[in-house]
């Protein structure tokens, strides 16, 4: 006998298998019953810059446009050069210091140069 998981969405354990999917009955999410394999898990997602270009760690980067900074006065100006960026996972991808201070920037900001 198998054991039907929780729902990843809503963690409700009303779920049910049909084929290759999970569903839950309460939010009608779906997600599969085979995981990735654990070679795609440890794989690094591909970052890439404005222009389709795939950045790595220790690359230069020029920013497209002014980006105004949360919290802060400070405005990072269109063309500012970064060099050695830090690749990181989440939401904003790039880990970088500037003369004006750290940032976490996203990649669609950046073009490589």
């Amino acid at each position: 006998m198998s054991i039907i998981p929780a729902c990843p969405q809503c963690v409700m354990e009303n779920t049910y298998q049909d084929g290759d999917n999970y569903i839950c009955a309460d939010c009608g999410h779906e997600w599969p019953v085979v995981k990735a394999s654990r070679a795609d898990d440890n794989a690094e997602p591909q970052v890439k810059d404005a222009n389709g270009n795939v950045l790595e760690n220790g690359d230069s980067v020029a920013l497209i446009k002014d980006l105004k900074v949360k919290g802060s006065s400070i405005t990072l100006k269109m063309g500012t050069k970064i060099k050695s960026i830090r690749l990181v996972a989440g939401d904003h991808e790039v880990d970088c210091k500037m003369d004006s201070g750290s940032f976490m920037l996203k990649a669609c900001y950046l073009r490589k140069v």
